[in-house]
């Protein structure tokens, strides 16, 4: 029985989406809650794995002619992970039975949001880099079909501000898309991502021959192999690749604000349960392995380096984005690249201390913070869509004061704010810790730029997040400042209040989880952290067994981050004793500053300009200049030719061929015609002709008698 479970776990949602056409001909209610039943089946097979104290590895032949088996791997990273996925997952399905209620295209909604659960699962339990590439792709084509649901691409549901509405132009384009534009924009992005680790797997199979993650890490003569040839270093950094498509890291992050566009329980799954954590989950299960087979061939920690590099960067770069946001949602999406960079700096840092028994203490940060932002990111997407429900616009600018209307909601976000921006004694403050411990553990010579850079990026979250917080719940209705105002709908006025229980209810348990987690905050990393240097150990990792303790330098920095944001963000938006707009337009440079981190560093700009707008004044050079000069001019005298050649053939044809054959015709003709006048069928004209012949005989004979003795 055990060994079915980890099958369950990712088959169940698959099997649920596939029944779903069929349970919307029975009823949609019955469709709607079959849906939310297997997600819950799913999440309680994910639960009884946690009873097992052992790991359960199950393989099936897959490709008997390349030795190649299917199979799950249930050990302590993939049953934490996927009890993560599958419990967070499953509340997010009950909060759609409420935000999605009414909605056409529902069955389409349920099949998506359960094949994505399944595919995700799948990317969890797969023993095999092979397996979890199809589960790879699955959440792919999920995550295109969710952020494009609204398909129809009314106004109402772009993402961005429409230029009419306010929004500014980035070196003239504008910055506001459609669904379906966003959904397609993800599936392009995160293509370039998973075409980098589907190459970078392949080569890694031709020197190891296998794809088993176990066989990879007992077996490690495949690194020698590919370091020989030079090829180590980049297959690392090719398969880190997809990871960095997959999590929205720089520089493929620009796709996961646009997605916003999809419905905000789709939003919820996407950032807290699936897709942007499958990234961190790969690098998660490979890093080990990495680690160990460059310590084989003392090859220089260059993965890791990377993998640290990108995620302080990308976690800066979103967190100063995410300051000047005005969609909720989308502050809540820069958010989430910036906390997953958080999650990639301590799974980098992890792979650069100086002892390997301590590999296990930023291992342990990464995931840690992993599990927080699930539980406090899922919760605040939810309560976002809440506040879309009854505001009726997605701008910051038309809400405020609703904490009174919506005590609950308030309370919510509250707890999950706090932790998102390291109140202690929340879950966030705790994982924020382990991960700046880690970075500070790294024997690097780039870890104080590191940590500063860390530091930094835990003071912009404090700040945007009760700059959110502010907006939302504090002051006068529609009433900001710097920000544009967008007039609430007429309608909605008359529906401001708490959401319906089937959506509240799910975002205020996690907000609440959040809050337990950090007040066992020391346990729960200290147990964390045994079991998953348990996990490393099977790896070949040397246990430290280290119990709970707080780096002051890390704390310290924490602390300052709080310091120096909440006061700021309390002044301005909830005590709303300084001005934004005052402060902004006082200085050219802040102005400028300003519309610099509001137009995304334009980078997103740069990425239109250069891969499409790029590559269509490419194409159209090459129409003209390739197609329209050579190739078209190429054919059209090929047809010249061709028509002067068939004129010429066809002068031969009719004068030389032709000629010759009715000039043989004509010969046979006249000597026909000659002959007919011989016979004439007249036996006297034979006769004379006769007689006429022997007379010419006779002459020539009397002529030339030497004929007749030859």
């Amino acid at each position: 029985m055990n060994e079915a479970l980890p099958w369950l776990v990712w088959l169940l949602p698959i099997i649920g989406a596939l029944l779903t056409p069929i349970f919307a001909k029975i009823g949609d209610k019955v469709r709607d809650y079959l849906a939310v039943l297997f997600s819950l089946a799913s999440a309680v097979s994910a639960a009884l794995l946690l009873l097992s104290n052992e790991v359960i590895h199950s393989t099936v032949e897959w490709i008997p002619s390349i030795g190649l088996q299917a199979g799950v791997l249930a050990d302590q990273l993939s049953i934490i992970m996927a009890n993560i996925v599958a419990w967070i997952s499953f509340l997010i399905m009950v909060y759609s039975l409420g935000y999605m209620k009414g909605e056409p295209n529902l069955t389409r909604y349920w099949f998506f949001m359960n094949f994505f659960i399944g595919n995700m699962q799948l990317i969890v339990l797969s023993d095999n880099l092979l397996q979890l590439f199809f589960g790879w792709e699955g959440v792919g084509l999920c995550s295109y079909a969710l952020i494009g649901f609204w398909h129809t691409d009314e106004k109402k549901y772009w993402v961005g501000t429409p230029v009419e509405e306010g929004g500014r132009r980035a070196w003239g384009r504008e910055q506001a898309y459609s669904p379906s534009h966003a959904g397609m924009k993800a599936f392009i992005t995160t293509r370039v991502g998973d075409s980098a680790f589907l190459i970078g797997l392949l080569i890694l199979y031709t020197h190891s021959k296998t794809f088993s993650f176990t066989q990879l890490a007992e077996h490690t003569e495949w690194a020698s192999s590919l370091a020989s040839a030079g090829l180590l270093i980049p297959v690392t950094i090719l398969i880190f690749g997809g990871a960095i498509g997959k999590s929205a890291q720089f520089p493929l992050q620009e796709w996961l604000p646009d997605a916003m566009a999809g419905p905000t329980a789709v939003s919820a799954l996407i950032h807290a349960a699936t897709m942007v954590k499958a990234g961190v989950f790969l690098v998660a299960r490979i890093g080990p392995i990495f680690y160990t087979a460059a310590q084989a061939v003392n090859a220089a920690p260059l993965f890791f380096e990377a993998v640290a590099w990108v995620g302080a960067f990308t976690a800066f770069l979103a967190a100063t984005q995410a300051v000047v946001g005005r969609e909720i949602k989308k502050v809540l999406a820069y958010s989430t690249v910036s906390q997953i960079g958080y999650m990639m700096l301590a799974l980098g840092a992890a792979g650069l201390v100086a002892e390997e028994t301590a590999f296990a203490s930023g291992f342990t940060a990464g995931f840690f913070h992993l599990m927080s932002h699930a539980v406090f990111k899922a919760s605040l997407f939810m309560a976002a869509g809440a506040l879309i429900h009854a505001c009726g616009s997605k701008y910051l600018s038309d809400m405020g004061g609703l904490r009174k209307v919506m005590p609950i909601t308030f309370f919510s976000m509250l707890l999950a704010s706090a932790s998102l921006a390291g109140v202690p004694p929340l879950s966030g403050f705790w994982s924020k810790d382990a991960v700046l411990a880690s970075v500070l553990e790294a024997h690097t010579p780039y870890a104080p730029i590191l940590f500063a850079l860390s530091v930094a990026t835990a003071m912009l979250t404090v700040f945007y997040t009760f700059r959110m917080l502010g907006l939302v719940f504090f002051g006068e209705k529609g009433k900001l400042g710097l920000e544009h105002k967008h007039g609430l709908h007429e309608e909605a006025e008359h529906h401001l209040g708490e959401a319906p229980k089937v959506m509240w209810l799910p975002y205020t348990i996690l907000a609440v989880a959040s809050l337990v987690i950090g007040l066992a905050g020391p346990f729960v990393e200290t147990s964390l952290h045994n079991s998953l240097e348990h996990y490393l150990h099977e790896y070949g990792f040397e246990a430290a067994h280290k119990g709970f303790e707080l780096n002051l330098a890390a704390v310290g920095g924490s602390l300052a981050a709080l310091a120096v944001g909440l006061p700021l963000s309390y002044s301005i938006y909830i005590a709303r004793r300084l001005d934004a707009a005052k402060i902004v337009n006082s200085s050219k440079l802040l102005r400028a500053i300003y519309i610099f981190l509001e137009n995304r560093w334009y980078l997103n700009t740069l990425y239109y300009a250069i891969f499409v707008d790029g590559l269509l004044s490419f194409a159209r050079i090459i129409w003209r200049g390739l197609e329209v000069s050579v190739i078209d001019r190429l054919g059209d005298a090929t047809a010249s030719a061709s028509i002067i050649f068939s004129k010429a053939g066809n002068w031969f044809d009719r004068y030389i061929v032709d000629g010759f054959i009715n000039g043989l015709a004509y010969i046979n003709v006249r000597f026909s015609r000659l002959a007919r006048i011989l016979q004439t069928g007249v036996s006297q004209n034979y006769l004379l002709v006769f007689a006429v012949g022997v007379i010419v005989v006779l002459i020539i004979l009397v002529l030339n008698p030497s004929l007749l003795l030859r």
